[in-house]
């Protein structure tokens, strides 16, 4: 397995880097890594928090802190001042690459504040292996880190390589690079000496986009910046000429996709998670426009069970608990390693079909009971959403002494004047009585992160305020 320095130093004379000057990356990782030897020679490496605005800042940053095994946490520079104190009282930084608001910088240290958590030398970690930590959690309202080295993120590139049967890989990245799902089209290209372009989604939502062959490019987008471009004549063009695009990071809904493939857009669906290092089940693009709306096969890095309470494995088309063996697996999250641990029993329910593809039915935590009926809020949202009458919906459960939870829709309706009663009488077709939520809460937006989650907990709190004022 090449080393960060090693992929450098390949690229060095490739023309790789599109949008920003490839000379300048180069002398930002190299002047940053001798500094950080340098500090690292007699002393524990010192933490470091990357919090760059600038793309290529940060990337070149980050190859520097994993060339000096130094531990590294990519961090929002857009978290608020709250988001940022939990990180700051968790991390104790040695270093802060980039500005934060409200915090000082630290000087470069003489030696480390504190030192880090023991991690036993196992296939995925060594000691001579930087610890990479990427945000998770933070639609929740707690920011966790989950612990990566180069070595389950490298895993995860060659998982993906050999699923599509690449040598190199070309990404067009319009995601944040200190989220999994940016992280990882930098690094598929950049170990694997393909061609990378840089681009604010704004940027592309504007029309100025770099010019690239699209035919020969990977980009990655979220449902949100799907249904965006799809709304643009010009960029849908744009966007059907891509190799493949993969959309993760949140549920799609059925007439996003429907959509998708009415104009030829060559779609991914992709399965994963920051704690696999992005996807480990994908959905070919040809799959998908024959029609076919899982997740796709498992990529050969990982392997997938479908588990019942007990923990035993169940057969193809049961669904039950996902839980997933990968070598691109995180150690565990900041400061507790979990090492060695296999079967990463998550939230999320599923089912194998008989192709072996990974079909996803909700969360197991976003279950609502309703007069003794298991409910999954996806399948009403989608419902939903089919009306075309409202341009983003959550229903979430909200408590009640009859029934135990009752449904409540918090929507953003399309139009000023579209009624609850209306939506409501297109889903009687659709859709179970007790299935129809009983509240409809509209908005003018729903809180969800750049990545398109939703914040359930502010939506308890938005729900909860709506109707104890609509009772008073």
């Amino acid at each position: 397995m090449e080393r960060p320095l090693d992929c450098l130093n390949k690229l060095s004379q490739n023309d790789w880097l599109i949008g920003y000057n490839k000379h300048q990356f180069n002398q930002i990782a190299q002047e940053l890594y001798l500094e950080l030897t340098q500090l690292s020679v007699c002393e524990t490496p010192p933490k470091i928090i990357l919090a760059e605005r600038e793309p290529i800042q940060f990337l070149a940053s980050f190859i520097a802190a994993c060339a000096a095994n130094c531990p590294v946490f990519l961090c929002n520079p857009d978290w608020g001042t709250e988001e940022w104190q939990q990180v700051i009282d968790l991390v104790k930084p040695d270093i802060i690459l980039g500005e934060l608001p409200h915090f000082p910088t630290p000087p470069l240290p003489h030696s480390p504040t504190s030192p880090l958590p023991h991690f036993p030398t196992s296939p995925l970690s060594t000691q001579h292996s930087a610890l990479i930590m990427i945000p998770t959690g933070g639609s929740s309202g707690q920011i966790k880190f989950a612990i990566h080295t180069w070595e389950t993120l490298i895993a995860s590139v060659q998982g993906f390589t050999e699923y599509f049967q690449l040598k190199q890989v070309n990404s067009f990245c319009v995601l944040p690079p200190y989220h999994v799902s940016g992280l990882m089209q930098f690094l598929r290209s950049f170990t694997t000496a393909g061609k990378l372009a840089i681009q604010k989604f704004k940027a592309v939502e504007s029309g100025e986009i770099l010019n690239i062959q699209q035919s020969e490019f990977f980009i990655s987008l979220v449902p949100t910046q799907l249904q965006r471009i799809l709304e643009n004549p010009e960029l849908t063009e744009w966007l059907s000429q891509f190799n493949t695009v993969l959309l993760g990071g949140a549920p799609a809904w059925n007439e996003l996709l429907q959509k998708a493939r009415f104009h030829r857009i060559r779609l991914a669906l992709t399965y994963g998670m920051t704690e696999t290092a992005s996807q480990i089940a994908t959905l070919k693009p040809d799959d998908f426009l024959g029609g076919k709306i899982s997740s796709g096969q498992i990529l050969p890095h990982a392997k997938v069970t479908i588990r019942n309470q007990q923990g035993e494995i169940l057969n193809s088309n049961k669904i039950g608990n996902i839980s997933i063996d990968a070598q691109s697996l995180a150690l565990g999250y900041y400061p507790i390693n979990r090492e060695n641990q296999t079967n990463f029993q998550i939230d999320d329910l599923g089912f194998l079909d008989d192709e072996g593809h990974l079909n996803i039915v909700g969360r197991n935590s976003d279950k609502i009971i309703t007069g003794g009926e298991n409910i999954y809020p996806a399948e009403i949202e989608s419902a939903i959403l089919s009306t075309q009458m409202v341009a983003d919906i959550c229903v979430i459960g909200i408590p009640d002494k009859h029934w135990g939870q009752v449904l409540t829709a918090i929507y953003i309706p399309k139009q000023s004047n579209t009624s609850a009663s209306k939506i409501q009488t297109l889903l009687k077709d659709k859709l179970s009585k007790f299935k129809i939520p009983k509240y409809w809460i509209p908005q003018q937006n729903l809180p969800r992160n750049t990545q398109g989650k939703i914040n359930r907990q502010k939506l308890q709190q938005i729900a909860t305020e709506f109707l104890q004022n609509s009772i008073t």
